[in-house]
């Protein structure tokens, strides 16, 4: 059990680097770096190439890491951050996911997405205590994470820049007013955190022995889970609840199983959300409204679209489309469709309630799961398997998120998160059920009515007229009295609930209802698929949801189906790779936000939103 310990510790030390870079730019810009991962995932790789191509020393490896990662650092608040600093916090939280999905996609285009060993540059085995081993690598991380910290903390205490952050993260306006350069104290901020992540790459490479340019997403979701225990904007906070995660996690995987990491990492997230948003030494926050994308991206009117606009594409999608396109864009035109159904039942909840949900692959997974095993296990109809699977999503996401409608602020797009990836790792290790890693084979092709759709372009039109329902539900809904109570609920929270609207009731119903369709559309996935494992349902897929909302406009369901053709159809048209495919993702995503916030089809009022 003490070799348990040693490994907490050991891992809790690089938590808790990626925790301080994390909750020092939180403290300063009120932002959530979600790229700060990818800037941890390339600063691995650098020091690899470094040590193992070019014979660099360790020393000299980590000076030029942390420069370079510094340097990337200040270009993703340039670039995707800095722009949108009178937009809520929001908006440049979804600019650093876009900056983490162009960063770490390039590492993988440039030095390939293989895993690779890590030159042992430091002995990593040979110390012992009792029955306990550990190496000099463990030790010199330790003396440079307490070396770090301590000199960060006299920096920010004694230096007249670290005064200067400090200052800027208490008040960012009483702090321009006495002469600080927000901007330029920002910018330093990023600095310091990125090279910070740059440091805990090499190490965590050194001591887990192999680097993966992919690793970045779960390493930086893990440092915002350190940051959020400890308390987001404090940096003892930080160290405290790097070390703490680690020793949580080294402890639940000796008793469960490494299979449950993500399980008890994220379940750790989603209950101190919960139970403590302020983390253990941070304050509570006191964010009074969710900085949402309703006024940010949807400040402006939609452009008008007429029903038989609409009656039109759908009467060209379904005659013409399957007169002329061959089966591999059938294929990609059943993708097109399913996503289009999440995307359009999102417009709820983001668009009218004003509420931004990040984890919508937790539901869609559980549609699909439960389509495949009533279907494949119980021999149930594929109809009531799909009714079942939307039912069932609505259910099941009601329930775990139940208690996120209490929390105010952006925490509640990342309790949505950290419910996705949990929801993911439930189905992993439910092995009784789900199969577990090794998914549900033989799923059958969707039958109506008698009918055996084996005909992938009747499976195309099943889609489309599944897509034309939900459009028909969800328009009809924001034209009914219940949509005029979301949209208040979206407009001004404060407001309507000063009314008596009960906001919280209004976003849970909004949630449901997208969950619904979007375990409906994971039933169509799977039987689209004949084959899922709980891979299928991860970061990227919640993340190119979100895009083709913020690409056709947070309110509009027929700018979601649009945005849909567009991120699906488009990238799939042109073959290209799927690094290049996420890479495009997170361009788009970044050029949306900074150039046309609104989406396509809504009409720029030139609004703005102070932060």
């Amino acid at each position: 059990m003490f070799d348990t310990l040693i490994a907490g510790l050991v891992h809790g030390n690089a938590y808790a680097l990626l925790a301080v870079g994390i909750t020092l730019i939180f403290g300063v810009t009120n932002v959530i770096n979600f790229a700060h991962g990818a800037v941890f995932a390339l600063g691995s790789i650098l020091g690899w190439w470094l040590i193992a191509e070019h014979g660099v020393p360790l020393w000299l490896t980590i000076v030029l890491v942390v420069a370079v990662t510094s340097a990337v650092g200040i270009a993703i608040d340039v670039i995707a951050v800095h722009p949108l600093r009178k937009a809520p916090a929001i908006a440049a939280l979804l600019a650093t996911v876009a900056a983490g999905l162009i960063i770490e996609n390039l590492v993988q285009i440039i030095f390939g997405p293989d895993t690779r060993p890590f030159p042992q540059v430091l002995d990593t085995n040979n110390f012992q205590v009792g029955g306990v081993r550990f190496g000099t690598s463990d030790l010199v991380m330790l003396a440079i994470t307490v070396v770090v910290m301590l000199g960060l903390a006299g920096f920010l205490r004694f230096s007249r820049y670290g005064l200067a952050i400090r200052a800027t993260a208490q008040d960012p306006d009483a702090a321009a007013q006495m002469g600080i350069g927000v901007a330029r104290i920002q910018v330093l901020a990023f600095a310091i955190a990125s090279g910070l992540g740059g440091l805990a790459g090499i190490f965590v490479g050194l001591y887990n022995s192999n680097i993966s340019p992919t690793s970045g997403s779960l390493a930086g979701l893990t440092g915002f889970v350190a940051a959020t225990i400890g308390g987001l904007g404090s940096i003892p906070g930080a160290v405290i609840g790097g070390f703490a995660l680690g020793i949580v996690e080294a402890y639940g995987i000796y008793i469960f199983g490494d299979g449950y990491r993500d399980l008890i990492t994220f379940g750790v997230l989603v209950g101190f959300l919960i139970l403590r948003p302020g983390g253990l030494l941070a304050k509570l926050p006191s964010i009074a409204s969710e900085p949402l994308t309703g006024t940010f991206l949807g400040a402006g009117r939609h452009l008008r679209v007429r029903w038989w606009h609409i009656v039109a594409v759908f009467a060209v999608a379904g005659i013409v489309v399957p007169l002329v396109a061959d089966n591999y864009a059938i294929v990609v035109g059943t993708q097109i469709l399913a996503y289009a159904i999440v995307a359009v039942s999102m417009t709820l909840v983001a668009g009218s309630a004003g509420q931004l949900v990040i984890g919508q692959a937790g539901p869609i997974a559980i549609g699909a799961y439960t389509s495949a095993i009533l279907t494949v296990n119980h021999d149930w109809p594929f109809l009531a398997a799909l009714v079942a699977a939307g039912v069932v999503a609505a259910v099941v996401s009601s329930i775990l998120a139940a208690p996120l409608w209490n929390l105010n602020g952006h925490y509640v797009a990342i309790a949505t998160l950290g419910i996705g990836i949990v929801t993911v790792a439930v189905i992993r290790n439910w092995e009784s059920l789900t199969r577990g890693s090794y998914g549900i084979f033989g799923i059958p092709v969707p039958t109506v009515f008698g009918r055996e759709l084996a005909d992938g372009t009747e499976v195309f039109l099943l889609d489309l007229v599944v897509l034309a329902i939900t459009l028909a539900v969800v328009v009809g809904i924001q034209r009914s009295r219940l949509g005029t109570a979301l949209r208040a609920v979206g407009a001004d929270e404060i407001a309507a609930r000063s009314s008596g609207v009960p906001v919280r009731d209004y976003k849970a119903l909004a949630f449901a209802i997208s969950a619904l369709f979007s375990g409906i559309a994971g039933a169509l996935l799977a039987h689209q698929y004949s084959y899922i494992d709980p891979t299928v349902f991860n970061l990227p897929m919640s993340l190119l949801v979100v895009t083709i909302l913020v690409l056709g406009g947070t309110g509009s369901p027929y700018g979601a189906i649009l945005g849909s053709v567009v991120l699906i159809g488009v990238p799939e048209a042109l073959r290209l790779a799927p690094e290049a495919r996420i890479l495009l993702y997170g361009v788009a995503l970044l050029l949306i936000i900074r150039f046309r916030p609104q989406g396509i089809l809504v009409r720029s009022d030139r609004v703005q939103v102070a932060r």
